[in-house]
This record gives structure tokens, sequence and C-alpha cells, in this order.
């Protein structure tokens, strides 16, 4: 695997978008994002140059977006990492009872899945969640739609767990979203 993981830049917005409109084309999409294609597509530029800013490694500090480039400068996966503190607002159901880092976005071609990027951009996303200091993050978190076992199954291989909580999936069918944490180790 020759893919460097690394924060994007405030200017790599089209690419932020590029990947992220892929990603919303991908058959999985239906399940792993809260978005649809048609919505983002829609989107002005501003909105994409905002979130690539605030995502930067020198966005200030809530937010980081990571990517696996490879050496030709194409993108082949993403994650973002949110920082959540009990004085947010609610999010995804309910308030966080402590710090923590919540994963989000995440996305690898599949043209590089089963490659190893995805555990790389995961030790990456949860390597900068442990080294911040203000907060002092306690656990990472995500969830994962019940019927996307494929994502749950590398979650729980990268030594995530089901923690119980369930909260109803967006689009009011009936469908889940489980939690999945990942605790501080001392």
């Amino acid at each position: 695997m020759d893919y460097v993981m690394r924060a994007v830049r405030p200017d790599e917005w089209p690419q932020v978008r590029q990947l992220r409109l892929d990603a919303l084309k991908d058959p999985a999409a239906p399940v792993a994002f809260l978005e649809s294609y048609e919505e983002a597509v829609a989107k002005p530029d501003v909105f994409w140059q905002e979130r690539a800013a605030a995502a930067a490694e020198d966005g200030g500090g809530c937010v980081r977006q990571f990517v696996a480039e490879s050496p030709d400068g194409v993108w082949a996966g993403t994650v973002t990492v949110l920082v959540e503190s009990p004085e947010d607002d609610v999010r995804f159901g309910e308030a966080a009872e402590l710090h923590q880092a919540h994963l989000v976005g995440v996305f690898v071609r599949p043209g590089a899945r089963g490659s190893g990027v995805t555990d790389a951009l995961f030790r990456e996303a949860v390597a900068w969640a442990w080294s911040l200091s203000s907060p002092r993050l306690e656990r990472v978190r995500l969830y994962v739609h019940e019927k996307n076992p494929r994502a749950a199954a590398f979650y729980r291989r990268f030594g995530f767990v089901p923690s119980g909580q369930r909260i109803p999936a967006p689009g009011g069918r009936g469908e889940l979203e489980l939690e999945y944490v990942l605790g501080r180790q001392a």
C-alpha cells in the first residue's frame, strides 16, 4: 500500500466535493450516508469550501477529515472525525455524555477495498482523536446501519464494540442505526 494518510487542505474543496459525490454513488450509500447524491450535488461551492476549511489540519480542532492519497494524487478513501462534548447541541439522537470523537463519512473506493486503506485511515483518525488534550477524549464512536454488515464487520475487527445504543435511521422506515464504541486504552 503506497497511500499517504493526511488531513485535507482548505484549497482541496473540489476534491472533497468529488469524493463525497463518488461515495454517494456507491451501492451501499443508502445505508451508509445521511444524504443522497441529489442533495449533495445541489449544494453550492461555498458549502464545500467551508466544509474543507473546517476539516483541514489548521481548521480549528473540532473536525478533521482524513484522506488516503495515492502517489499519483488520487484519493482512495476518507473518514471524518467530529469532536463531541456534553455541552454541544444534540447530534445523532442524543447529547454526548462525555468528551468523545465521532467517526462519520467513511468511504473507500471499491478498487482500494481490502488493501489496508480503511485500517490506515482509521488508525490515523483514532490517533488524532487520542492526541487531543483539550478536551481529552474518552472514546471514539460511530453509527452503522443495521443493514450494513460489511461495515459492521470491519468496525468490530478494528476493535469497536456495540454499545447497545440504537437510534432510528433517517427515512422513517423503522430501521436502526447501531452505535459502536472504542474506549481509550490507559
